[in-house]
């Protein structure tokens, strides 16, 4: 796979076999050259989160990507929800702050 965000969707989709999961590239949105692939959004459902807390789904995640946060992954804004959890939300997650650094 040539790109972080394919690489991060893949990893997730093995561990977790998502019921949703987007994996948004939110980059350009912060300071440093076009291109780069250092800020992402996570929005990921899976049964795998239902008997989780908070903590340890952020946990898991951060487990998962180890290499790609050890190479130039910056930022991760992670929603993750069980099934019940996004049904009573009606699949709606918060945006993004702005960045602070331009």
């Amino acid at each position: 796979m040539d790109n972080r965000q394919q690489r991060i969707e893949a990893a997730l989709r093995e561990s977790l076999t998502p019921a949703h999961l987007e994996v948004i590239n939110e980059s350009d949105g912060h300071r440093g050259p076009p291109g780069r692939e250092s800020h992402f959004r996570v929005v990921a459902v899976s049964d795998a989160f239902s008997d989780s807390a908070p903590v340890a789904r952020h946990r898991r995640i951060y487990q998962l990507l180890a290499d790609e946060l050890s190479s130039g992954l910056h930022a991760l804004s992670l929603h993750l929800h069980s099934p019940a959890e996004w049904a009573a939300q009606d699949g709606n997650t918060r945006q993004s702050p702005p960045c602070q650094g331009g």
